[in-house]
């Protein structure tokens, strides 16, 4: 583990975490500071807008010859809906420029440091590195692998059940959780249910204010249905936000036109045992710019997910009762691990509460990780 941040990277953190949702874009911050003082802070607007590091020297108001700036991510060196942070750096007479990590985008990787090097700018990489990696995880997740960071999460009661013996699951945690979860779901690139889940429960999925109003930004609604059990008349295909249906050759032709009439998207996918292939749906979803993935089940979902080891965090509401009953669904179906020694076991856990319920919060791997190679260190990193 690296040291933590400097005081200044701590600040530049902060205003990364200010970004809120800017997907596809990473959510950086940036400050610039003169002579121990901040004089500019900025950071990631929505996409198509400034950078953080332009943001920080706008609000610098020219106060920045021989200033150090303090970003998250490496600036980058390209043109793409916006000019290239790293000549606005350099324009800007900044001296020295401390970065967190560098940029694994195949259009940076190493090139944004070698730019600000070759025009005279000191560089340091590595302050604050394992919080920008946490914080940045599903876009390095991305820019590394192809595919979004997939969060599974449920609510159970303390003995994990997700329901009743007899399907009774409204509800096991309390309002004010339901509440926290819609409004987080913007948050999200995309949101995923199975057909069992959509078929019980109907639900619309989509993110939503504190006071209940639709959020501006809505995620991706996406249903595993691999047989066509989707009713034409489910709410996951009203107009609010945008729907994929995954689904096989089992479907009928029929039915996968009915659905792509009501708007929605039908991705045909490999046919699975237990569904469709999901390697095939997240190289599909990262294709289509979806950079975190949200996992909502249910029991059957959940659990192929984690047979196929392609759950990156987990977050459990945990509601403080007890269901009990062996016929009663747990939180996570498939097979499971054979040993204690194979059981998923979370990392940088989290325990906060919410109204009456524990939410439990973790990593089921280290965030992504990216570092230059020899020659491009040798080159980019002071």
């Amino acid at each position: 583990m690296s040291a933590d941040p400097s005081v200044w990277m701590r600040l530049a953190l902060d205003e990364a975490r200010r970004a809120g949702p800017v997907s596809p874009n990473p959510a950086v911050g940036c400050v610039i500071v003169v002579d121990d003082a901040v004089v500019g802070r900025g950071h990631t607007q929505p996409p198509g807008e400034a950078h953080a590091e332009v943001m920080a020297l706008r609000d610098a108001e020219g106060r920045t010859a021989g200033s150090t700036a303090y970003v998250t991510l490496e600036p980058c060196s390209h043109w793409g809906r916006t000019p290239p942070c790293a000549a606005a750096l350099i324009a800007a007479g900044v001296a020295r420029v401390v970065c967190a990590i560098p940029d694994p985008d195949k259009q940076v990787r190493g090139r944004g440091f070698a730019t600000l090097r070759a025009a005279g700018v000191k560089v340091v990489v590595g302050d604050g590195a394992d919080r920008t990696r946490r914080q940045l995880a599903a876009f390095l997740c991305h820019r590394l692998t192809g595919r979004p960071l997939v969060t599974a999460k449920f609510a159970a009661s303390l003995d994990g059940r997700i329901a009743t013996r007899r399907g009774d699951s409204r509800w096991i945690s309390s309002e004010e959780s339901r509440r926290w979860t819609l409004a987080q779901r913007r948050c999200f690139d995309a949101i995923l249910i199975g057909s069992g889940t959509a078929l019980a429960d109907d639900p619309q999925l989509t993110a939503r204010e504190p006071d209940g109003r639709l959020s501006s930004k809505q995620p991706l609604r996406v249903v595993l249905d691999a047989r066509g059990r989707l009713p034409l008349t489910a709410r996951v295909l009203s107009p609010e936000a945008a729907t994929l249906v995954a689904t096989s050759a089992r479907s009928e032709p029929v039915w996968r036109r009915a659905i792509e009439e009501r708007g929605a998207d039908v991705e045909l996918l490999p046919e699975a045992e237990t569904g469709v292939v999901l390697e095939s749906l997240l190289d599909r979803l990262g294709q289509q710019d979806v950079l975190s993935l949200l996992v909502e089940g249910g029991a059957a979902v959940h659990g192929a997910f984690f047979d196929a080891g392609l759950v990156d965090r987990v977050q459990a509401i945990l509601a403080p009762i007890v269901i009990g009953g062996v016929a009663a669904p747990g939180a996570v179906g498939g097979r499971g691990a054979a040993l204690l020694a194979e059981s998923v076991r979370l990392l940088n856990h989290t325990v906060t509460q919410r109204g009456g319920d524990i939410v439990i919060t973790g990593d089921v791997r280290p965030p992504p990780h990216f570092t230059l190679d020899a020659d491009e260190r040798m080159h980019a990193v002071e």
